[in-house]
């Protein structure tokens, strides 16, 4: 069974889902049929790592 889990901060439909296992499945809670993208669970932790990694305070303004 997959287990769907979208964080506590998105609103009721506007977001995506993540059910983690032996992959990771991402799918968008406006079209939860449309399909799902599936990514290794590595690749899912790496990119959690950076969104969560602070930005970066010496980029020149553009």
């Amino acid at each position: 069974m997959t287990v769907w889990r979208k964080s506590s901060y998105s609103g009721e439909d506007k977001c995506v889902e993540v059910a983690l296992g032996p992959a990771a499945k991402i799918r968008d809670t406006k079209d939860r049929t449309g399909g799902t993208l599936e990514i290794s669970t590595r690749s899912w932790d790496a990119f959690l790592t950076d969104l969560c990694r602070p930005a970066p305070q010496d980029l020149r303004q553009v």
